[in-house]
């Protein structure tokens, strides 16, 4: 792959390695201190520089060095967060210390003053977006919960989008990752160092992060992405850590939203 000529000069003839965890289909290229994002221009891949810009000493982000687009392509370089992500094998033997950690992330999230937040991913913006993807063929029907569609779900990806459009819920807005899983949340020594991958990140319901993340849990407990399972994991410890009730409806319908993504 043939980088722009800043990122070459900011890299020079570092070694590198790809990263292949997570769900993204972009290209990360780890350095020594330093990350390259490559992926295709898109939405997501402008309000990601855009967030960084904005959230820059306002939350555990890395660092910016250089952003160019080149060919329909943006390259994102930027710093190395410190620490292992949240589902580090340390942290998935201590769910207790990890979910307090996950449920402080989101605390955080929520503290940030969205008055003049940039990006917002309201259930307007949100649904429109889900309705190109849906149009335009887009969705990723290789990467969907087993039971979304078909004989106990729905008919297809236009019959959920109706469903959608027609249970939208009431949005308690806050700044939203917008992907809140493990894989997306860095820790070192019982505190947070970094959030990464923020192509969604913006004003949406607080419910959206709440359900992403009790998602990943359960699907990390439960060995999908590890080859092995953990010991069980208490459901209701992510709400006790929040210090909120479990809102079931809204995390159905964050979940079914984000099948369309």
């Amino acid at each position: 792959m043939q980088f722009p000529e800043k990122i070459v000069s900011l890299i020079s003839d570092d070694s590198y390695q790809s990263d292949s965890i997570g769900m993204s289909d972009s290209s990360v290229f780890i350095f020594h201190n330093k990350i390259l994002k490559v992926q295709n221009c898109s939405k997501e891949s402008e309000n990601e520089y855009c967030m960084m810009s904005w959230l820059k000493g306002k939350l555990q982000i890395p660092e910016v060095l250089a952003y160019e687009v080149q060919n329909d392509k943006s390259y994102l370089l930027m710093s190395k967060c410190e620490g292992e992500m949240a589902c580090d094998k340390k942290y998935m033997e201590n769910p207790r210390m990890q979910v307090k950690l996950l449920a402080t992330g989101i605390k955080n999230l929520w503290n940030i003053d969205i008055s003049q937040c940039p990006s917002d991913w309201s259930l307007k913006n949100k649904l429109a977006q889900a309705r190109y993807n849906v149009e335009n063929n887009l969705v990723d029907m290789d990467n969907i919960e087993p039971d979304t569609f078909g004989k106990n779900g729905f008919q297809n990806p236009q019959a959920l989008l109706q469903w959608l459009y027609d249970n939208q819920p009431e949005e308690e807005l806050v700044l939203s990752h917008g992907d809140y899983c493990l894989p997306n949340i860095f820790f070192k020594d019982n505190h947070i160092t970094g959030y990464i991958d923020l192509g969604k990140t913006g004003i949406a319901d607080k419910w959206c992060d709440i359900a992403l993340c009790y998602r990943s849990l359960s699907h990390n407990y439960c060995g999908r992405y590890h080859g092995k399972a953990y010991s069980s994991l208490d459901d209701l410890l992510l709400f006790k850590e929040l210090g909120i009730k479990p809102n079931w409806e809204k995390i159905k319908y964050y979940l079914l939203l984000d099948e369309l993504f």
